[in-house]
């Protein structure tokens, strides 16, 4: 009878073991590093690496703009809140002395007997309570009368208060989220630009940059004089200070949600220069467009506010020759630049 043998197994030598794991680590490391090639990013010219970083920060100057929206909103309401809680303390200061003089109406009639319902409800109920069954008061004549209307009055008038200030607190708890999300917004567009930045090289950074502007004189004191004699006139007083204001302004950094005196944004800056001339501009670059009468590009004259952008997200300060001042972005300081450098979308004079 034939025996059924197994098929004898071969066994891996040490040396055969060696080779089939160098050619598994090898065939690893080659998927390894051809997973990497695949997923790196393709290196950006100099060209590409501008319209990059300039579509990063025109992303963040909107965003900016809408931060800058959101924290006047959020001023503006928190000043509401203080003022609504300033009065509801008067108020209620007021309310408690009403009270005082029930009270002591209330000891009176004590002596005398009993007090009188009307009365005790005053002193014992929430102003609620006290409101809603207030018809007690229509049956009483004379001081005690009187004293409690005035109290339902200021009851009437602390609960309306209580009412606005609760609103405004909405308000402000809203302006606070949308400060929250656009920092975010910012600042993920900003360090999105840097990333782009540091990809390149000193020599291809160094062009990008310079494409900003005139960045060789826009901080030399000594060449102020000279640009600014270069420029027209302004066409008036006020305009001719906020230009010079704009020219003081040369050299300070960009800093996003700025208002001076020491950085700025862009309708930070604009919004400085006119308020040193009188005039009080809004916030942001999309209320600023609607301040003042709006001219077209050939009627320009220093002082005028010109936008960019479709979403008028960009402002700067016309100075003539078809240049302004304005506060680019993080990195390039207030300087002068050629208003075709970026869409045109509008301007406006604010006097």
């Amino acid at each position: 009878m034939a025996s059924h043998r197994r098929p004898k197994q071969r066994s891996f030598t040490g040396s055969t073991a060696r080779t089939a794991a160098t050619i598994a680590i090898a065939g690893a490391a080659s998927v390894t590093m051809l997973g990497e090639s695949s997923q790196a990013e393709p290196r950006l010219t100099t060209e590409q690496a501008k319209a990059k970083v300039d579509s990063l920060y025109a992303e963040a100057e909107a965003a900016t703009e809408r931060y800058d929206g959101a924290k006047e909103k959020a001023d503006t309401a928190r000043t509401q809140v203080e003022d609504l809680q300033d009065e509801l303390a008067r108020k209620t200061d007021r309310l408690n002395a009403t009270r005082g003089r029930l009270g002591s109406i209330a000891t009176a009639q004590y002596r005398s007997g009993g007090i009188d319902p009307a009365v005790q409800l005053a002193l014992d109920s929430s102003p609620e309570d006290y409101l809603a069954r207030a018809e007690f008061v229509d049956q009483l004549s004379g001081r005690q009368s009187a004293a409690l209307r005035t109290l339902a009055s200021e009851q009437r008038e602390i609960k309306q208060v209580r009412g606005e200030a609760d609103d405004r607190l909405t308000t402000l708890h809203s302006a606070q989220n949308e400060l929250r999300t656009h920092k975010r917004t910012i600042e993920a567009k900003l360090q999105a630009a840097k990333e782009v930045l540091d990809r390149l090289s000193a020599a291809e950074r160094a062009a990008v940059t310079a494409a900003d502007g005139s960045a060789a004189r826009a901080g030399r004191a000594s060449d102020r004089t000279a640009l600014s004699g270069d420029s027209p006139a302004a066409p008036s007083e006020r305009a001719a200070r906020a230009v010079s204001f704009a020219y003081g302004a040369l050299g300070l950094p960009y800093v996003w949600g700025a208002t001076g005196p020491s950085a700025y944004d862009c309708s930070g800056l604009t919004q400085a220069a006119w308020r040193a001339a009188g005039v009080s501009l809004p916030r942001t670059t999309y209320t600023q467009i609607n301040a003042g009468t709006r001219v077209s590009r050939s009627q320009l004259e220093p002082g005028d506010l010109v936008f960019f952008y479709s979403g008028v997200s960009h402002v700067g300060l016309y100075i003539g020759n078809g240049q302004m001042i304005h506060a680019p972005h993080p990195g390039s300081p207030v300087r002068i630049a050629p208003i075709d450098q970026m869409p045109f979308a509008g301007a406006s004079r604010p006097a």
